[in-house]
């Protein structure tokens, strides 16, 4: 009897995106999976029903989802969701559990077999179905979109008859693959880029797309780097350091984006309401961390806040999904990849191997129980998840230096400038 795979259409208004493309439910149906796809469920990628039944798939309603053995979906289940499932059903996710202790304890109770994709290690092997790159990806491209659409002036130099357009400065703070997509972006758009980051690794790469790399280089920057390749949690002295280095360079820029995250953390706050209040009137921040408490000062979820100095702050929520059609064909095929290693080809049969790598980092709940050692103790003691360092000691104050300026500048930057070199 062939087993049945359910794509649910997403319940979250904000979220649009879908876990599964014509491509990979034809592949799917290869395997030897009957798939339900939940009737619309595509359409806030632009995908139709009839587009996922060309391809053998058959249209149902949630309550199909009582006969999958396989869910796939792009956000954590509800608990409403979870009622519908059946006992033992592998169900395959973004999960967000880092602070969401009662619905990691709600999926175990409901008996699932969770796996967080989020959590996919990043080795050679798991390349395909790293769901933090390919949708970090696009939101560091949406990210310059959205910023040039706020900033409503030309990001390259323009040189007219009627004069010189000057290019956009742009600020990445943040430099992993969202930082990097937008990098490129700012650049292919004509801005002037410089990026930040405390990971010694990335300067390389930032120069390589043409941006130029501001950063205190101390020991403690040569060794901010994790064995999965995440940044590291910096000291506040570093911080401090780090913020008093930026604060100066923000107060000249048009655009910044801001996208660090620390995983199992509230986002780091980088920029400073003294920072924010130094930039020129329409100048613009995006804010891609803003739904893990954000790196800005003054950033409002869902919102673009304009500042009183007239600095337009955008806090977008799931940026990702504001490019769904493209997002949801990566993120099926990221889902397609972890699947596959699931089932054996021979009896074609879901054979999850619990000592498997991928598994066992992934693995969320099993047996009614929660599994992953991060959360081990989510059904029985909930997790206080730790606060976000304020701005006042990450973020150096950056109002208005008194004069003379220019010869406290030299003094003042001549040993960090000797440090980070590429500053502009």
């Amino acid at each position: 009897m062939a087993r049945a795979i359910f794509i649910p259409r997403e319940l979250d208004p904000n979220e649009p995106r879908v876990a599964a493309s014509p491509e990979t439910v034809k592949r799917l149906v290869g395997l030897g999976f009957d798939v339900i796809v939940e009737k619309g469920a595509g359409l806030g990628s632009r995908i139709p029903d009839q587009d996922f039944v060309a391809v053998g798939a058959a249209t149902g309603t949630a309550g199909d989802a009582k006969k999958a053995d396989v869910v796939l979906k792009v956000r954590r289940p509800t608990d409403a969701e979870l009622k519908g499932y059946k006992s033992g059903a592998a169900v395959i996710a973004i999960m967000d559990p880092y602070g969401n202790d009662a619905a990691v304890a709600a999926l175990a109770k409901a008996g699932v077999t969770a796996f967080s994709m989020e959590f996919m290690p990043r080795i050679t092997r798991a390349q395909s179905m790293d769901v933090l790159s390919s949708q970090a990806n696009l939101a560091g491209y949406q990210a310059v979109i959205d910023a040039a659409a706020e900033y409503d002036r030309a990001l390259p130099m323009m040189m007219t008859a009627a004069g010189t357009v000057p290019a956009a400065k742009t600020f990445i703070m943040g430099v992993g693959v969202a930082g990097l997509q937008a990098i490129a972006t700012a650049r292919r758009l004509g801005a002037v880029v410089t990026a930040t980051d405390v990971r010694p690794a990335v300067k390389e790469q930032v120069q390589s797309l043409g941006a130029k790399f501001l950063a205190v280089e101390d020991e403690e920057f040569k060794a901010a780097e994790t064995g999965g390749g995440y940044a590291k949690e910096m000291s506040k002295e570093y911080q401090a350091k780090q913020a008093a280095l930026t604060a100066e360079h923000i107060a000249k820029q048009d655009i910044v984006i801001t996208t660090a995250l620390i995983p199992g953390r509230p986002a780091p706050k980088l920029v400073s309401a003294a920072m924010v209040a130094s930039m020129k009137p329409g100048s613009v921040i995006v804010d891609l961390a803003v739904e893990r408490g954000g790196n800005v000062e003054g950033a409002q979820a869902g919102k673009v806040v304009t500042t009183a100095n007239g600095v337009k702050i955008v806090g977008h929520l799931n940026v990702p999904g504001r490019v769904a059609a493209s997002a949801s064909l990566l993120y099926a095929k990221n889902l397609f990849a972890f699947l596959e290693t699931l089932v054996d080809k021979e009896s074609k049969t879901l054979a999850i191997k619990r000592d498997d790598e991928l598994v066992k980092a992934t693995m969320l709940t099993d047996a009614g129980q929660v599994v992953h050692p991060n959360f081990a103790k989510a059904d029985q003691q909930p997790r206080v998840e730790p606060a976000a360092i304020p701005a006042t000691t990450m973020a150096a104050d950056a109002a208005p230096k008194a004069a003379p300026k220019k010869a406290a500048d030299k003094k003042s930057t001549s040993k960090p400038a000797a440090k980070s070199k590429g500053i502009a």
